[in-house]
C-alpha cells in the first residue's frame, strides 16, 4: 500500500478478498486498468444457487471448455488464470450479498476459494483481488504490516 494508506492493486501482497460498496467499483476498474490487471465483473442480482453462481463465474472468465461446474474447478480455474492476459487479476462481485442470503453455506464454500486463490497469487508474486458488493458489511482495507 502507499503511504497514504490506498491499496495498491499492482502490489501481490495487498492480494485478497474485501468487501466494499458497488460505489467503488468503477475507481477500482481504473486503478486495476492502470495497474494493467485483467478484470471480470459478475453480477450476481439474482443468483441463488451454486450451479448459477459457477455458471456466472465461467461466463465472466472466459473458462476453456470442460469446466468441471463444482467447487474444485473454480479453485483450480481461479488459479490459474493464465488465458486472462494481465499483470494479476481483479474480480468484481456485484450484488454478493443476495447469494449470501440465499445460500449462506455457498457463498462461505466461495469465500474461501477466492482466500485460497488469494495466497496462492500471492506466493506466486502475482497480484489477485476480489472486491464483494456488501455495502452492510465494509472491511477496512488491510493497514501495511
Amino acid at each position: 500500500m502507499s503511504a497514504e494508506g490506498a491499496l495498491d492493486l499492482t502490489q501481490a501482497n495487498d492480494g485478497g478478498v474485501y468487501f466494499v460498496d458497488a460505489a467503488d467499483f468503477d475507481a477500482l476498474v481504473a486503478a486495476a486498468e492502470q495497474g494493467q490487471l485483467y478484470v471480470c465483473r459478475a453480477d450476481l442480482a439474482g443468483c441463488h444457487d451454486k450451479g448459477e453462481l459457477l455458471r456466472r463465474l465461467a461466463a465472466v472468465l472466459n473458462v476453456p471448455s470442460g469446466f468441471g461446474q463444482n467447487w474444485d474447478a473454480l479453485l483450480d480455474t481461479l488459479r490459474d488464470l493464465e488465458w486472462l492476459h494481465g499483470a494479476g487479476h481483479v474480480l468484481l462481485l456485484d450484488h454478493a450479498s443476495e447469494l449470501r442470503a440465499a445460500v449462506p453455506k455457498d457463498f462461505d464454500t466461495l469465500l474461501a476459494i477466492l482466500h485460497e486463490s488469494a495466497r496462492f497469487a500471492i506466493d506466486q508474486h502475482r497480484p489477485f483481488f476480489a472486491f464483494l458488493s456488501l455495502p452492510e458489511h465494509p472491511m477496512a482495507l488491510p493497514s501495511h504490516r
